[in-house]
């Protein structure tokens, strides 16, 4: 399961390692950061995953951005609640990615309505389904 932190909204996406694939699940609410924990826990429980992805919003140059410091406190607390493995992947470019994406599926633009954290999350957890492949073939 993947999550792409936003100081209001977390989008979460769910995925199989063996069969290497992935599709966007939900948006969690979150307040300054805070998720819906009992909202996030129900989709945990329902899930069962058996690792959890964050994905980690470095600035362009690979410098810590100031929301990198939030999602790794998130990333933490996940581990922290539920005790299963949680890995960090870069996700510059994935919100812009997964906006242009939905442009492409000719959705206006209007993303307060059709957010698309959701699928900027699918997008984090497809770069570490990659990332499986490429290390499999070293």
């Amino acid at each position: 399961m993947a999550f792409d932190f936003g100081l209001r909204q977390i989008g979460v996406a769910v995925g199989n390692c063996l069969l290497r694939t992935s599709q966007p699940l939900a948006i969690i609410r979150a307040r300054d950061g805070v998720p819906d924990w009992p909202g996030l826990e129900q989709l945990l429980q329902e899930w069962q995953p058996d690792l959890l992805v964050v994905g980690d919003p470095l600035n362009m140059d690979g410098s810590d951005s100031e929301l990198c410091h939030r999602a790794r406190k998130f990333a933490r607390r996940l581990h922290g609640r539920t005790g299963l493995p949680v890995e960090l992947v870069d996700e510059r470019l994935t919100s812009f990615e997964a906006k242009q994406i939905s442009r492409e599926r000719g959705h206006k633009g209007n993303y307060t309505r059709q957010p698309v954290d959701s699928h900027a999350a699918e997008l984090v957890l497809q770069s570490w389904l990659d990332s499986l492949d490429e290390a499999a073939s070293l």
